[in-house]
């Protein structure tokens, strides 16, 4: 029969077996690296995902991100090459492509950060010191963006760090240089405005001027031949009644009457008084328009 000493023995033999095997495994997942540290010095470092053995006791693990990880920059001004003032807000994403050197140079991610936002600061003034603010704002933002992201890459370097890329969210002009630069533009677009409305308004006397003045020839023209055509008519007139009249007196003087018939007789307020036996009715008593001592003579 076993005694009970040596069941407990084995107990704690196991139990220790158990630790041991424990404290000689560890486990690296597919998004991190792992540096192994014997006594206070890195060993190795472990970029493989699966199950490593390393010492009992004396061995210990630091696990490092391997993603890609984001640096979030504050707003900083810059002063660029035209003396403008801006408000410049980057980011910047990085990778720890050697643990042992970040372990060596910062240890730690938070470490890593606030160095690489001085470094991020000081390459941003560099570079955009160099450019005017048209090209950060517009022309030439890209290139700029990369010769910010391989100067910091390259001061990064010695951190085990590398910068994958630099990003400018924003660079404006501070809040009262904007307000005052609306203004200005505000302004320079009324003065224009009001350019094309004087403009506008010359261009359209002008056409008045020249439409009134054309119309004030036309109309001349007009009456001009008007004034020509109705002397011809009259000319004519007076020609046909001068035929007329050497033809047959007598029906000249008739058709005379009865023009001065309808002329004289019509109904408005003016009154005449004539006396019925007057020549200017002679044509009512006899239609041939002689008196009627005159018709009742005999011929000679």
């Amino acid at each position: 029969m076993r005694s009970p000493v040596t069941g407990i023995a084995a107990l704690i033999v196991l139990f220790a077996l158990v630790i041991v095997a424990y404290s000689s495994t560890f486990t690296v997942q597919q998004t991190e690296q792992v540096l192994v540290v014997r006594l206070g010095e890195p060993v190795r470092v472990v970029t493989e995902p699966g199950l490593n053995f390393k010492a009992p006791f004396i061995d210990s693990v630091i696990s490092i991100d391997k993603r890609i990880l984001d640096l979030e920059n504050p707003s900083q001004e810059v002063i660029a090459f035209d003396q403008r003032r801006l408000v410049v807000d980057a980011f910047a994403r990085y990778r720890i492509k050697n643990a042992l050197r970040f372990y060596q140079s910062v240890g730690s991610i938070q470490a890593a950060n606030i160095q690489l936002t001085t470094l991020l600061n000081a390459a941003l003034r560099r570079v955009l010191g160099e450019a005017t603010f048209i090209q950060i704002v517009r022309d030439e933002r890209e290139a700029l963006m990369a010769r910010i992201r391989s100067q910091l890459d390259r001061e990064a370097d010695r951190y085990g760090i590398e910068v994958v890329d630099v990003r400018i969210r924003r660079a404006d002009l501070p809040e009262q240089n904007s307000q005052a630069v609306y203004d200005r533009m505000k302004t320079e677009r009324q003065r224009e405005a009001a350019e094309f409305r004087a403009q506008g308004s010359q261009k359209a006397q002008e056409i008045r001027s020249r439409a009134d003045r054309e119309a004030t020839v036309i109309v001349a023209e007009a009456n001009s031949s008007s004034e020509q055509i109705r002397g011809a008519g009259d000319a004519e007139r007076n020609r046909l009644f001068a035929e007329a009249y050497g033809k047959d007196q007598d029906f000249f003087s008739f058709y005379r009457s009865m023009s001065a018939y309808e002329s004289g007789l019509r109904s408005s307020d003016t009154r005449f008084l004539l006396r019925p036996d007057s020549d200017f009715f002679r044509y009512f008593g006899n239609p041939s328009g002689k008196r009627p001592e005159a018709a009742a003579a005999p011929k000679p």
